[in-house]
């Protein structure tokens, strides 16, 4: 049965919420296990080489968000909607209605108290939208750590709280210190998804390709690496292109014969 949005929030307190990154059918088939596939704005390095998500673009979003969709798995579908798509309540609202359409049960967004506001306007719309605290990488110069300090900490508390109101079914903390996000976990009525933000959340989300080890560019501390598939995809090729250089590929039993009474009909007229 694909998961709705009461299911997620439901399992609050209850079951730890599990959470990856899929940009692609054949990615999200084999992801099928998780409650949530996030089309996130991540696609935007680890599948298009771009330095940073600033160049993810609303058509990008939609092509990867049906994708995931055209998998017609059982994971709810949530779709980040990329930088400067959700700068006024219009164009949000416009731009998760297209991500919506594209297959996405709930989109995404950035921010705390400077976005409250257009927030609630995509949840009017029956929208539902999932928040993020903590780091932000669509605005972010530099990736450190979040809530180390007081001020920052009550900031964020505060934030989580605001955007909870403004209607968000879920939020994800990113790059959060462990004691502040088990603070707003305990203080806020939705599910906390933590990336770097410890234990204490309601569920955790990675970037498949971290996860898998596909993705050497970079390798930041919170993501654990369950297998290190780019070793053995270059192992592969390499032995591929050894067979193929030593003609042991492709073998007899990787070819289609003609019949051989119809092949030396086939000599007879061609000779």
């Amino acid at each position: 049965m694909h998961k709705t949005i009461k299911n997620i929030v439901d399992m609050k307190r209850k079951e730890k919420i599990t959470v990856l990154t899929g940009y692609d059918s054949t990615m999200a088939t084999l992801c099928e296990e998780v409650d949530v596939i996030l089309v996130g704005d991540s696609a935007g390095m680890v599948m298009l080489g771009y330095e940073n998500t600033s160049s993810v673009t609303m058509d990008d979003m939609i092509r990867f968000t049906t994708a995931v969709k055209n998998a017609k798995k059982n994971s709810l579908i949530v779709s980040d909607l990329p930088i400067n798509s959700y700068q006024n309540e219009k164009d949000a609202v416009t731009n998760s209605l297209k991500l919506i359409e594209a297959g996405a049960d709930a989109v995404k967004l950035e921010g705390g108290r400077e976005v409250a506001k257009i927030i609630k306007s995509i949840t009017e719309s029956k929208i539902p939208v999932m928040g993020h605290l903590g780091l932000l990488p669509q605005t972010a110069v530099k990736y450190t750590v979040q809530g180390k300090t007081k001020e920052d900490a009550i900031k964020l508390i505060e934030d989580a709280k605001i955007i909870t109101e403004s209607g968000v079914f879920s939020i994800v903390l990113e790059m959060v210190s462990s004691q502040v996000a088990k603070l707003i976990t305990e203080k806020i009525s939705v599910p906390t998804i933590g990336i770097g933000s410890g234990k204490d959340c309601d569920g955790q989300v990675l970037v498949v390709h971290d996860m898998l080890g596909l993705f050497e560019k970079l390798k930041p501390k919170f993501a654990k690496r369950y297998l290190s598939l780019s070793e053995e995809i270059r192992n592969a090729v390499k032995s591929y292109v050894v067979e193929v250089k030593d003609e042991k590929f492709p073998a007899i039993e990787n070819e289609f014969q003609m019949d051989e009474t119809e092949y030396n009909k086939l000599r007879k007229e061609i000779v």
